[in-house]
């Protein structure tokens, strides 16, 4: 017997449609059987389909395609990479815990640290995150609940040794939360280096194309997991469903998308090193990187990412002339999209820390911070170029 709502098919309609992409359910809520209130009780309904704020079809089939990318047994999708930062930690603190973290953080999470988790009850020890003593003395003297930190810093392009801060957390009983977001699982699994979860902002190279927001969380605790879950119900950061259908349409050329960029990442590298006007250009792809050899070849073994930055002669005023005068590359935050998009940090992503403040975590005046896109990697050193020397003192 069919339903007498004429606008869906009933319990027996059986459908011979096999899409080959997800279907995007745009709904709200599911019907509701014996089953789902089995498991609302049983679980407080996280494992049944029945409500979207819970769990949706093709917000779990976006989570499946990131947990793949890490080779991980779960990931929750988030609303944003913001989300999946704050609700992990507030999943793994409480008043009283201490966190030890990079001093070198997006500028939100700097935020973060700076002013909501102290207000929490929680203290917050930041370090040089490419100095393992100092991972050493922090961990043993004031003895974490989560140490925190990226693999691959913004803007600076430094790589934390993960295997070793791990090492380090571990020893303490701490957990170690990776943010992913610049390497990309491209280039790294943060998990396979001895982290414990793993936080990314899918708005960038996971979907790949400047049309989404949202957020992502890895691991391969099935308790942390659940608990991270929880949270994202009870705080409303879930994704809605027609966001993640983009993030899992981004995901399938995630591969193709990466290689290309990458590539064209280290060519502009290695062509403007010494082009003048230019003081030096941070990469990890080259030998005058200060983390060159072992820890970014352990840590970042595929490939060294499509992020380049340049540090150009005349400071943020020269700089921002020079984002003015691109005619390829698209003056505009965020990253990982096919197109270039170039910022400078004093004026968007760490616009709310002092000069000094950017001095004192590697940030000096001047610096351009570039995602590579598709371009083509001469057509962006030509354009890079012209608005180098468009902006030079005659």
């Amino acid at each position: 017997m069919t339903s007498g709502n004429p606008y869906r098919p009933g319990r027996n309609h059986t459908s011979r449609t096999y899409p080959v992409i997800p279907p995007i359910y745009q709904t709200t809520t599911f019907e509701l059987d014996d089953t789902s209130y089995a498991d609302i009780q049983g679980t407080g309904g996280l494992r049944e389909t029945w409500y979207s704020r819970f769990s949706n079809p093709t917000v779990d089939a976006a989570a499946s395609e990131v947990a793949r990318l890490h080779g991980a047994s779960r990931s929750l999708m988030t609303a944003s990479g913001m989300a999946a930062i704050a609700t992990t930690l507030v999943t793994l603190l409480r008043s009283g815990d201490t966190v030890v973290a990079s001093k070198q953080v997006y500028g939100d999470t700097d935020d973060l640290f700076q002013r909501d988790l102290p207000r929490l009850g929680i203290t917050v020890v930041r370090v040089d995150a490419f100095d393992l003593a100092a991972w050493e003395r922090a961990v043993a003297e004031h003895h974490p609940t989560v140490v925190y930190g990226e693999t691959l810093s913004n803007p600076q392009l430094r790589v934390m040794d993960v295997p070793a801060v791990a090492a380090i957390a571990h020893d303490a009983g701490a957990r170690l939360v990776v943010d992913n977001t610049f390497a990309t699982p491209f280039c790294t699994t943060p998990l396979a280096l001895g982290a414990d979860v793993v936080v990314e902002s899918a708005t960038k190279f996971l979907s790949g194309h400047s049309d989404v927001v949202a957020g992502a969380v890895t691991t391969n605790d099935a308790n942390l997991a659940v608990e991270v879950q929880r949270r994202l119900i009870t705080f409303g950061g879930c994704l809605d469903p027609h966001a993640a259908f983009l993030v899992w349409r981004g995901m399938r050329t995630f591969g193709v998308r990466l290689a290309e960029a990458c590539r064209a990442a280290d060519v502009i590298a290695t062509k403007l090193a010494d082009e003048p006007g230019v003081e030096h250009v941070r990469y990890p792809g080259r030998l005058d990187h200060p983390d060159a050899g072992p820890v970014i070849d352990t840590v970042m073994p595929n490939s060294k990412g499509a992020m380049v930055c340049l540090v150009v002669e005349g400071g943020d005023e020269r700089v921002l002339q020079v984002l003015r005068r691109l005619e390829v590359g698209t003056e505009a935050t965020s990253l990982g999209g096919v197109e270039t998009l170039a910022s400078v940090p004093f004026n968007s992503s760490h616009f709310n820390m002092t000069p000094q403040e950017r001095l004192d975590a590697g940030i000096p005046p001047g610096l351009l911070r570039l995602s590579v896109g598709l371009e083509g990697a001469d057509i962006l050193v030509d354009d890079l170029r012209q608005a180098i020397a468009a902006t030079a003192t005659r």
